[in-house]
């Protein structure tokens, strides 16, 4: 009797273990990638290209003994900054405030508790200058008319995807082409593109890292030289194999 019931027990075991691992190799079965034969061949696509817009930071602040009084202080500073700017050809729709606030600001007595002293505001604008022709004044300016600080200027492209679909096709020629030629040099023959991979290799904004914090001594503002961009996409196709 006891021998029945060690063959039934070894029955049951045997056949959960097996339910398992026939259920295991079906799943790793189901989730095998298929690879078959294939090969894959890339191609670099580089689009040079003169800025058209200059972004840049501009600054305002101002610091009282209440917040009240440091937003009356710093409200026409701002008002002549985004005044100015219009003036110099800068639409509305390019002046944006970025950032916005009011903080205490501590004094830290020697063995005493943080003191409030006074009151900041803080705005930021960013502004994105379209004539840049007018971008050295337009910084020198702010400057005179309150800004206090100007940073994060940079020249770069406003429609980005225009050249970086320049970019993509040329990588894509140069790929297809080795391709061709490599068909007949390895004697094999290319079915369908399986696989597209793509990596935008690289997109290089000139910047200008110097923040002016007085005003400018001359009328015309500094002299920026805005270069060229280079948009660098790199792309892989893959191949099978008739």
């Amino acid at each position: 009797m006891t021998n029945h019931k060690f063959l039934y027990f070894f029955g049951i075991c045997f056949l959960v273990v097996a339910s398992v691992f026939l259920a295991v190799s079906a799943y790793e079965k189901l989730n095998m990638p298929v690879t078959g034969n294939t090969i894959s061949f890339s191609g670099e696509g580089k689009v040079f290209a003169k800025p058209d817009i200059g972004l840049v930071r501009i600054v305002i602040f101002s610091e009282a003994a209440t917040p009240q009084e440091a937003e009356k202080t710093n409200s026409p500073k701002s008002e002549k900054v985004v005044n100015f700017l219009k003036t110099q050809g800068v639409a509305e729709k390019d002046i944006k405030t970025s950032e916005y606030n009011i903080s205490p600001q501590y004094a830290y007595p020697r063995n005493e508790e943080p003191q409030i002293k006074s009151y900041l505001v803080y705005q930021e604008l960013e502004v994105k200058i379209r004539n840049l022709d007018k971008a050295g004044a337009v910084i020198g300016g702010v400057v005179s008319v309150g800004a206090n600080k100007v940073t994060d200027l940079r020249f770069t492209i406003d429609d980005l995807d225009k050249l970086k679909n320049q970019a993509r096709s040329e990588a894509i020629a140069k790929a297809k082409k080795k391709a061709n030629e490599l068909e007949s040099q390895l004697g094999i023959k290319l079915g369908k593109i399986v696989n597209f991979y793509e990596n935008a290799g690289g997109f290089s904004p000139v910047f200008y890292e110097k923040a002016l914090s007085a005003p400018s001594q001359g009328g015309a503002g500094p002299t920026l030289p805005a270069g060229e961009n280079e948009i660098t996409l790199n792309v892989t196709l893959t191949y099978q194999i008739k």
